[in-house]
């Protein structure tokens, strides 16, 4: 490809995105704005999958921090002094808790959206990179850990509202959610920060650091006997994929305007993979496509037939990593691959007749 159509195609699609509520109904506009929201999410993803070789199955724990954290603002807003959230008056509890009241201040809420999910990646990195523990054993501990955050936020509902989970929050900053202008304005906003991200994810990228990520993934044990330390390098950058993640989880939960357990487990973890796998583990642009690609289809799926979503997915999945195991980003390289085997087998039929008759001659 050449050097400027990908920045080309990088803008296009920007436009197109800013451009958006000039052509989509507010109903696909609120989807377009949750799934750029994941999107975010699914860049974090690809820097700690894709370039740092680390496979995360547990991305739903810090996605829901960031929601949750949000959500326990918005609750608390909307309450008189002195009054309670309506979950906890049901299940008994005389007090608001002193860790919800913290966020009540909307900057406290907004820093706690940002580093709640990603002191929670760093200390888990930590803990385990510096074990030298990876590959599916990171994988399973990512997945168990999904499970064990739902299960308890399921189980804790004087504290989290259980399996119901948050909802009936209705303002943000003074601005009443349903508000079509607020709507839009939020949509841009998600617009904002996934360009943000997006470039800070190709700038990192061509940093050393970056480099160095690329290296460990390729070869963990060579770039450790160089001098360097894989586990310090890989911290950081599950970090930053915390970070995202839960900047993600905050502005899909107000596009949506809820939050529980189920949006927060396992299955929805794997979603986040799988959205990652299909776009290009290993491209910025590909897996926002990949993200948008297999959320709608998603929507679609469970619209038209509700019970064949978890096997469509499976199977998206298994083709991806059979047939196109770079993603839609691989299409360009495939087909380069596709039209020089057929020039070499046009080569060939053309030059075989002529040494045929060369040999019966002789």
């Amino acid at each position: 490809m050449k050097k400027w159509l990908r920045p080309a195609l990088d803008l296009a699609l920007l436009a197109a995105l800013v451009a958006a509520p000039l052509y989509l109904s507010a109903y696909h506009l609120s989807l377009l704005g949750r799934f750029l929201a994941m999107a975010i999410l699914s860049l974090g993803l690809c820097l700690v999958w894709g370039w740092s070789g680390v496979l995360s199955l547990g991305q739903g724990v810090f996605w829901g921090l960031g929601a949750y954290v949000l959500v326990m603002h918005l609750k608390l807003v909307g309450l008189q002094p002195g009054d309670m959230p309506d979950f906890m008056l049901w299940s008994g509890l005389d007090h608001t808790p002193g860790w919800w009241t913290l966020f009540r201040h909307p900057a406290v809420a907004l820093a706690g959206v940002l580093i709640v999910p990603t002191v929670a990646a760093a200390g888990l990195a930590w803990l385990v990179f510096n074990r030298r523990v990876g590959g599916i054993y990171f994988a399973l501990i990512t997945q168990a850990l999904a499970l064990a955050f739902a299960t308890l936020l399921i189980s804790e509902q004087a504290y989290t509202g259980g399996f119901n989970g948050l909802t009936d929050f209705t303002t943000v900053l003074g601005h009443y959610i349903v508000d079509p202008s607020f709507q839009r304005a939020l949509y841009w906003i998600t617009v904002g920060a996934l360009a943000a991200a997006f470039l800070f994810c190709r700038w990192m990228g061509k940093t050393n650091f970056g480099k160095v990520l690329l290296a460990i993934r390729d070869g963990e044990s060579r770039i450790r006997f160089l001098g360097y330390n894989p586990a310090g390098y890989k911290t950081i950058a599950f970090a930053i994929g915390g970070a995202f993640a839960g900047i993600s989880g905050a502005l899909y939960v107000l596009h949506v305007g809820v939050i529980s357990p189920a949006m927060v487990g396992v299955m929805p973890s794997i979603e986040m993979v799988v959205a990652v796998a299909v776009g290009g583990r290993s491209s910025f642009t590909g897996v926002i496509l990949g993200t948008l690609l297999v959320n709608f289809g998603k929507d679609w799926i469970s619209s038209a037939m509700p019970e064949m979503w978890q096997l469509s997915i499976g199977l998206l999945f298994i083709l991806v990593v059979t047939l196109l195991p770079k993603g839609l980003a691989g299409i360009p390289e495939l087909g380069r691959q596709i039209t020089e085997r057929i020039r070499r087998r046009t080569a060939r039929r053309g030059v075989e007749p002529e040494v045929l008759a060369i040999t019966q001659k002789n």
